[in-house]
């Protein structure tokens, strides 16, 4: 009951990760337990997968350029008056064949590019009611070059100014381009980051990334497979046999799986004003990335940027907990069971991290920023 249990916790406390939970659920069940050979389940190889048809290929000057030579380029856009620009379009072009890379200044005007080759480059920066800006320079290998902060012009022609763009239309955008990536272009991966200062979400937000997380074929599909094979284990035994067992296990593992997404990912971070998202690292030694990816369960970003207790979570392991006893058989509860299955769900919170960290960002399509980073 103990791993069963847990792997349902998984797959509802960390949306998108389905072919995790899969492999995690299916070591624990007792049917497979009691085959003649016990084979260990295959974590995913970090072998990336195809490329999508939809992201540029590497440049030859990317792929020849050593990993310890590339460097990164970072730095702050402010207006006329000294306050950041939010949203500010940032293009980058270096010279050859190199594709073009984009991406919108954060909350605090702050934008960066990663895992670059050395060499000549060109930043446009740009925003509504401003003139254009520009800054050149070259960066050398392994150098983490800080461009001088950034300051726009109001355009001549402007008479009415409207100071960047709204954070959240930003957030609508960044959250559009999440909803895109998925594990072996087919799991949803939607709620990971690979934008290190991404505009918070507002709660409207929060709740629609939950409903098209909990409501996507993949998610209803692994849940139809998870309660087959709780079936064939005859695991929830109260629950019976045939189609109506079968429907009963599929309504309480979906059950887990949605509300556990809506109060963890969405009712309780709007609450305590966080962030239901997995900041990708990226950067850093080894031992840093893995810190920042065994906190995930227990530290979160808050709305204010700033790091702090993951309130939602740990709280939202036992709320959800609490709350699948109203349909589980009266033989699968109890306190004791409540409080072990919300400290494995808490656990697994940092699991999931260092999949999400070390694992899912080479296998994930559909992510300019997941590519970018798999560049060598």
């Amino acid at each position: 009951m103990f791993s069963r249990r847990a792997a349902r916790n998984l797959f509802s406390g960390a949306p998108g990760l389905i072919c995790l939970v899969l492999l995690l659920c299916t070591a624990s069940f007792p049917l497979l337990a009691q085959s003649e050979s016990q084979q260990p389940v295959a974590v995913p190889s970090e072998q990336p997968a195809a490329p999508a048809t939809s992201v540029p290929a590497a440049s030859p000057e990317a792929q020849s350029a050593a990993p310890q030579a590339v460097g990164s380029i970072s730095g702050t856009v402010i207006d006329q008056t000294g306050a950041v620009a939010v949203g500010a379009h940032v293009e980058l072009t270096r010279e050859g064949p190199s594709p073009k890379q984009e991406v919108l200044s954060g909350d605090n005007g702050q934008f960066s590019f990663s895992n670059l080759p050395a060499g000549p480059f060109l930043l446009s920066i740009s925003a509504s009611g401003f003139a254009n800006g520009v800054y050149s320079g070259e960066l050398h290998p392994g150098e983490a070059f800080i461009v001088p902060e950034i300051m726009l012009s109001v355009a001549n022609a402007v008479t009415d100014v409207r100071v960047g763009v709204d954070t959240e239309e930003v957030a609508e955008i960044q959250v559009k381009e999440q909803e895109k990536q998925r594990v072996f272009g087919i799991v949803p991966n939607f709620y990971v980051s690979y934008i290190p200062d991404a505009a918070h979400l507002r709660p409207k937000q929060k709740f629609s990334l939950a409903w098209k997380s909990s409501i996507d074929p993949v998610t209803i599909v692994g849940v139809g497979f998870l309660a087959g094979l709780e079936q064939a284990a005859d695991d929830y035994g109260g629950y019976g046999q045939g189609a109506s067992g079968y429907f009963k296990r599929f309504g309480a593992a979906y059950g887990d799986v949605f509300i556990g997404t809506f109060v963890d990912s969405a009712i309780l971070t709007s609450l305590f004003k966080q962030d239901p998202r997995y900041f990708y690292q990226g950067t850093g030694s080894t031992s840093s990335r893995l810190k920042h990816a065994l906190a995930n369960s227990i530290i979160c970003k808050g709305d204010n940027h700033k790091n702090q207790l993951n309130y939602s979570a740990i709280v939202g392991a036992f709320v959800t907990g609490g709350i699948s006893y109203l349909y589980y058989p009266p033989s699968d509860r109890g306190a004791g069971l409540l409080a072990q299955t919300a400290a494995v769900r808490i656990a697994l919170g940092s699991v999931a991290g260092v999949f999400q960290e070390f694992v899912f960002q080479k296998m994930t399509t559909h992510s300019r920023a997941a590519h970018d980073a798999s560049q060598p």
